[in-house]
């Protein structure tokens, strides 16, 4: 089986999952921090480094479309990172339709009592979110054990 990355890119952080070995799950890896969003060099070298740490053959990037299915700010804004990524890793990285899945990811939490506090959430709601896309890939593409 493959491992997978999955990322959630998000203005000042990328929120990172990762796809078990045998590619039947996922789980939340961290959440990459940075000053401005136009400084993404230790960004792109951090997922170069998780490419290689976990022998990821793919990524999966989600791509915030809007409801009415068309691209906005956000979604121009990944665009650019997926090409800038490109450029910095040897495996193939695929745009994956992200709707909703910070809700969903605020709601996970919710459910499992997580502190309400916005700067508490903020740690993990990328990773959750990121995790939400890898495991919705995996599951319409067969990677998946659901």
């Amino acid at each position: 089986m493959m491992r997978i990355l999955g990322l959630d890119y998000g203005s000042v952080t990328v929120g990172v999952a990762v796809s078990d070995a045998l590619g039947l799950g996922a789980q939340p890896v961290m959440t990459i921090r940075r000053s401005e969003e136009n400084k993404l060099r230790r960004t792109l070298a951090q997922i170069a480094e998780l490419v290689g740490s976990y022998s990821a053959e793919l990524i999966v990037l989600g791509l915030p479309r809007n409801m009415d299915d068309s691209c906005g700010e956000r979604a121009r804004r990944t665009l650019e990172f997926k090409e800038k990524l490109e450029k910095r890793v040897s495996v193939p990285v695929i745009l994956w339709d992200e709707r909703l899945t910070t809700a969903e990811a605020d709601s996970i939490l919710d459910e499992a009592g997580y502190s309400r506090d916005r700067n508490e959430r903020k740690k993990i709601i990328d990773q959750i979110a990121a995790q939400l896309i890898l495991e919705d890939y995996m599951n319409a593409s067969g990677h998946g054990d659901k």
